[in-house]
């Protein structure tokens, strides 16, 4: 099944179903499971721009929404990200008198509490209720909407415009991209720069990442993509910096065209996707079967242990969690709980597949033979923290790129 390009009109060519699947960060109560929402978790690419995008639509409002579970500020690592990056912000952009930036999904204010507590003027634009609050709560500015060209024309009368137009984690979410450019537009000060950061679609194919492809992900980018749809709205690509964040991202800046000199690192990056033919037909089909092939092994694995009577309990529940789950049938008669630290979380379950989430001390209450890491992005986080498991002879399955015991 094909589609139409939200950015460019061209034909979307389906490369993976990973079939039907609820809102990944939903998170049900056990009495809400009935009548959950679904829809098919399809990926295709244009081959016109290039763009990879979702084939179906979530409506904003299913994923975004007053009881919206994800909290950027839930790691140390996102932590000392997000605060270097306000640092750098205000080290390089935000200099003069009166200066201001606005950040599309500030979330629970991570990055900008650091700007707020500088002094320089801020506004989150941010549609998810409570964790608008919760930025409130630490002295961030904040409009309860969704970005648009509509919200961003209000902003610009009310504040003036914008020396920094950010986004993190966010940008690929919105479907209506070419409403959040000319939003962009309407808001940059002269000379001013819209900066996001994004999974990166060489991340997801190279790493077999399959679990960042969920409801919230409307658009993988890739530099090629990101310059094209740049170009379009009137804005060009000038920076493109590889960041840690999720396994591997990129940091894209984005200015008017022509206002900003285009760095090596764009050009390098060109020609790197052009000879690698990073979305080139026969790169996806590999993906899928890729895909495909760790599904079966780690059904078989899990299985197996299954049978041998061991022990096997989920660790971390981030919207990955949902898909993976999901595409591979995993049950509580496979892994009959998973633990996480978001207190929002805790005594829901894990959409569609309906694991419980419990909290952390279940971890080790005992511990299990086996702990299946769903938030493998935070490998390195976790295992430094859970060394007790280690010890006491617990060994962690990993299905990125391919399933391993560890």
């Amino acid at each position: 099944m094909n589609g139409e390009c939200r950015v460019c009109g061209g034909v979307v060519e389906e490369f993976i179903d990973l079939g039907r699947q609820p809102s990944a960060n939903a998170f049900p109560l056990p009495e809400q499971v009935d009548g959950e929402f679904l829809f098919r978790l399809a990926a295709g690419a244009c081959g016109r721009c290039s763009m990879v995008q979702l084939l179906e639509e979530v409506p904003q409002t299913v994923r975004y929404h007053e009881g919206y579970r994800y909290r950027a500020s839930g790691s140390k690592g996102h932590r000392r990200h997000f605060e270097d990056d306000a640092r750098r912000f205000l080290r390089d952009e935000l200099t003069g008198p009166g200066a201001f930036i606005v950040e599309i999904g500030c979330n629970d204010g991570v990055m900008l509490s650091t700007v707020a507590d500088a002094g320089v003027r801020h506004l989150g634009v941010e549609p998810s209720t409570n964790v608008a609050d919760e930025a409130r709560a630490k002295g961030v500015s904040v409009l309860n909407a969704f970005f648009d060209e509509e919200t961003a024309a209000a902003v610009r009368a009310e504040h003036g415009p914008a020396q920094v137009v950010f986004g993190a984690n966010t940008i690929c979410h919105i479907a209506h991209i070419g409403s959040v450019f000319r939003g962009v537009g309407a808001l940059l000060a002269p000379g001013g720069i819209f900066v996001f950061e994004e999974p990166y679609l060489s991340t997801v194919l190279e790493q077999g990442a399959f679990d960042q492809i969920y409801d919230e992900h409307v658009f993988y980018f890739s530099v090629t993509s990101v310059a094209a749809m740049a170009e379009r709205f009137g804005f060009e690509l000038v920076e493109a910096e590889p960041i840690p964040l999720h396994g591997g991202e990129i940091r894209y800046t984005v200015a008017r065209a022509g206002e900003r000199r285009v760095g090596a690192s764009v050009r390098r990056f060109l020609a790197e996707e052009r000879e690698r033919g990073l979305s080139s037909p026969d790169t996806l089909r590999r993906f899928g079967d890729n895909v495909r092939q760790v599904r079966d092994d780690l059904l078989a694995l899990l299985r197996d242990l299954r049978a041998d009577g061991k022990r096997v309990v989920g660790y971390g529940a981030p919207g990955k969690a949902t898909t993976i789950t999901n595409f591979c049938g995993i049950g509580t008669d496979l892994v009959p709980f998973v633990c996480d630290s978001t207190p929002d979380k805790q005594g829901r379950l894990v959409p569609g597949s309906h694991l419980p989430v419990r909290p952390p001390d279940a971890f080790s209450d005992p511990y299990p033979d086996y702990a299946l890491l769903f938030a493998w992005n935070h490998a390195e986080e976790i295992m430094a923290k859970e060394q007790g498991f280690r010890h006491a002879g617990g060994r962690w399955i990993r299905y990125v790129p391919t399933v391993t015991v560890d």
